[in-house]
């Protein structure tokens, strides 16, 4: 993508379909006159008076308990510097998006028109009694250091200029566990620290508290070596200053432990590395260029234990691991100060969690066969779903256990699985999908190129780097659209029914004759149809000249279907195909099944299609709950409907014990694990959360996940095809560009899965 495309794209999501990323939603009824009159007057005077008793009854009776503010004077914004306070707004937006996504905390952005570090300290005092928390971000340093002590000190909320405790609490956390690879005392290590700002310096702080001695440490900024003698220093940089004269980054690194990147890319040389200690560990930091390259580091020295600040590479050091739920465990005991114990507690959870086995879903998410501590693996991944209820437990306890909890949390138990409810309303089972998808990019046919969304949905396909499109249509049409939306670059565009596919369409068509020349079809025939871009698609699969294939945009499903089941078929085993709706509600991702192919399975096609669906829940890490739903309960009914769900659970029952799957049940049985468990405690699925609906007919299943989609606007991924023999997968008529994107990505996920199952077999 050219810097323009990237420059109206960028500016296109920010501005449609609303201007922003956040809103005000409510959180009570306020359907009726009498809603109303409880939210605003008269019913409204009773919580404030209950207030205006005993202040404390804020947290009880508003939104305070859960509200952040994240306020900026736009003085230091990413790299853009002094931009100004409208300026910083969609950064401020930006970081709010984030609070709520990964820890439930609800965000208003503050932009502060004042450089002034009194009246700035005076604007936040003076709306301080808004929020539960204050985030500071982008003030520039020196004013950042002073605004944030004050501010700690005069407010009796949590206060965190994220910018620099961030990444000094997650590469503390990463120090740690490198210094154990590495076999080496922390009291011992010598650190060299290329930058000297908020974040070099808090990085800096921490690790003393961590052993590392001040006298070990050698910093170093655009104008060289802290020494005393400078007279441009601040005093909190003069803690690091050295006595004596200063020498160069090169002469310093000579036998150093520890190098610590904040600064600029390509600062230290292959040359610099090789004079450091065995085990040599670098944090290379610098975005997007770290200090050194991470493959020229790796390979210059095969003893290295490195971390840098990109999602690209091994030991990402992200703030997202921290923020959220330092927050998270601040906000829920009321902490009046996120202090030094507050920030180690966090920087041991985070520390611990790499050592823990990993969830499969972090596996997968990843591309990993199993993630294990080690050099590779020093710090725990954004995606992982174990940081809230880690993290923010850790420092819930701390701010107790230093007597700063004004609120303390009695039921740990119950406070983890509070927090773990929280991750259900975000969509981080799509961030998850598109990024495993790219850990092994697939050649991905789009069957209707030629189509503008479709395009688009190639576009950012080969631009996110999901997968390699291959572009099937008419040349002349896909190249005008391309650069009508700057699709700028290189990849292949086939157009099945030109002179220039001849030779291929002919391959195609005797091997598409040779397996159905007994089941009716001519040789003339087969010819014809590989002009159609959806044969010739199949084919690529079929023929192995692509990985996926996706199509179904622009014409009929079951149109779309015919050609598929021809040319492609069903897995070795299979008897009976079917499709699944990944559906990313608020209580997190629900599979429903079968949504577009059986109209009126019988009871042995339910089984089949619950097993499949099973399977592919596994294949997004995450262990099945399959709900059988019916209009009935349990043999409440003996219609036949209610009969033929029941004989499918005594197969799944009787053939897999170990799947937890139970029914006939109403939906909202199902989905309610109390009621369940107190109506029908005998149920598999009694207390456990369903993350899995199996319908008794397509009209059902159908009707359910469009509604979902369009009444509470739930993000839809599918319908995923089950028990097909390639990965091919078809969109809903019109579907929109971003659940092609989806739609592609699960292709290429699937097309991993199914390569990785030929590899196994054949080793067999």
């Amino acid at each position: 993508m050219n810097q323009y495309s990237k420059r109206r794209e960028a500016l296109l999501y920010h501005a449609k379909p609303h201007p922003g990323k956040i809103q005000v939603v409510p959180t009570k009824k306020y359907a009726t006159q009498r809603d109303l009159s409880l939210a605003y007057s008269p019913g409204v005077a009773e919580p404030c008076l209950e207030i205006a008793k005993d202040v404390n009854n804020v947290y009880k009776y508003t939104a305070k308990g859960n509200l952040v503010a994240v306020i900026s004077n736009g003085t230091a914004v990413l790299g853009l510097g002094d931009i100004g306070p409208e300026a910083s707004k969609p950064v401020m937006e930006g970081k709010g998006l984030l609070f709520k996504i990964f820890a439930d905390i609800d965000v208003f952005d503050i932009e502060v028109d004042t450089k002034d570090v009194d009246k700035f300290i005076e604007t936040v005092k003076n709306i301080a009694p808004t929020f539960g928390g204050i985030n500071l971000e982008d003030i520039k340093a020196p004013e950042s250091f002073e605004i944030e002590r004050r501010l700690v000190e005069e407010l009796n909320i949590p206060v965190m200029h994220d910018d620099q405790h961030g990444t000094a609490i997650i590469s503390s956390a990463a120090l740690l566990n490198a210094i154990e690879l590495a076999e080496k005392n922390i009291e011992d290590v010598k650190v060299v620290v290329s930058g000297a700002g908020s974040a070099a310096l808090a990085c800096a702080n921490l690790y003393l508290l961590l052993g590392v001695k001040a006298e070990n440490i050698t910093m170093f900024d655009k104008d060289g070596m802290l020494v005393k003698s400078r007279t441009d220093l601040l005093s909190i940089q003069q803690k690091y200053a050295k006595e004596g004269k200063a020498i160069s980054l090169a002469e310093a690194i000579k036998g150093a432990d520890v190098f610590l990147g904040l600064s600029v890319g390509n600062i230290l040389t292959p040359e610099m590395l090789l004079a450091m200690n065995p085990n040599p560990i670098v944090f290379a930091m610098a975005n997007p260029v770290p200090e050194i390259d991470y493959n020229l580091a790796i390979a210059t020295r095969d003893d290295i234990i490195m971390a840098t600040g990109r999602s690209d590479h091994p030991n990402q050091v992200n703030n997202v691991l921290g923020f959220p739920y330092i927050f998270r465990g601040a906000l829920d005991v009321r902490a009046t100060v996120i202090n030094e114990e507050m920030k180690m507690a966090a920087v041991r959870a985070l520390a611990e969690l790499a050592k823990a086995p990993v969830p499969e879903q972090v596996n997968i998410a990843y591309g990993e066969t199993k993630l294990n501590f080690g050099r590779d693996y020093i710090i725990p991944k954004p995606f992982d779903p174990r940081l809230i209820a880690v993290v923010a437990p850790a420092v819930a306890k701390a701010a107790m256990d230093s007597g700063v909890a004004m609120h303390p949390i009695n039921d740990w138990d119950k406070y983890t699985e509070e927090l773990l409810e929280r991750l259900g309303n975000d969509n981080k089972m799509v961030r998850l999908l598109t990024n495993r998808a790219k850990t092994d990019p697939k050649r991905i046919v789009f069957a209707e190129a030629d189509h503008l969304d479709v395009l688009k949905a190639a576009q950012i396909v080969h631009e996110e780097g999901i997968g390699k499109p291959i572009l099937l249509g008419s040349r002349e049409i896909i190249e005008e659209l391309m650069q009508e939306i700057d699709f700028t670059d290189e990849v292949t565009i086939i157009d099945p029914k030109t002179d220039e596919e001849k030779v291929r369409r002919s391959r195609y068509a005797e091997a598409y004759w040779q397996a159905r020349q007994r089941r009716g079809l001519t040789q003339l025939d087969a010819q014809k149809w590989m002009r159609e871009r959806n044969y010739f698609a199949a084919m690529m699969v079929n023929e192995g000249e692509a990985d996926a294939m996706v199509t179904g945009y622009s014409r009929s499903y079951p149109a779309v279907v015919k050609p598929i089941m021809q040319l492609i078929g069903k897995a070795p085993g299979v008897t009976r195909i079917a499709t699944t709706n990944m559906m990313m509600t608020k209580r997190g991702p629900i599979f429903l099944s079968d949504t577009a192919i059986n109209p009126d399975p019988s009871a042995d096609d339910l089984a089949k299609i619950a097993l499949m669906t099973a399977r592919t829940v596994r294949m997004f890490g995450m262990e099945p709950v399959v709900a059988m739903v019916s209009f009935s309960n349990f043999g409440s009914s003996s219609d036949r409907s209610a009969n033929k769900v029941r004989e499918a659970v005594a197969f799944l029952h009787k053939n897999y014990p170990e799947l937890i799957v139970d029914g006939e049940v109403q939906a909202d049985f199902a989905l309610n694990p109390d009621m369940l468990k107190d109506k029908f405690p005998f149920s598999k699925l009694a207390g456990k959360k369903v993350n899995t609906l199996i319908f008794p007919n397509l009209e059902s299943a159908n009707i359910t996940y469009k509604l979902l989609k369009e009444l509470n606007k739930v993000v839809s991924i599918g319908p995923i095809m089950l028990g097909m023999d390639k990965p091919v997968h078809i969109f809903q008529l019109g579907a929109s560009v971003e659940e092609m994107v989806n739609m592609a990505a699960v292709a290429v996920v699937d097309a991993q899965e199914k390569e990785k199952r030929l590899k196994i077999a054949k080793t067999r």
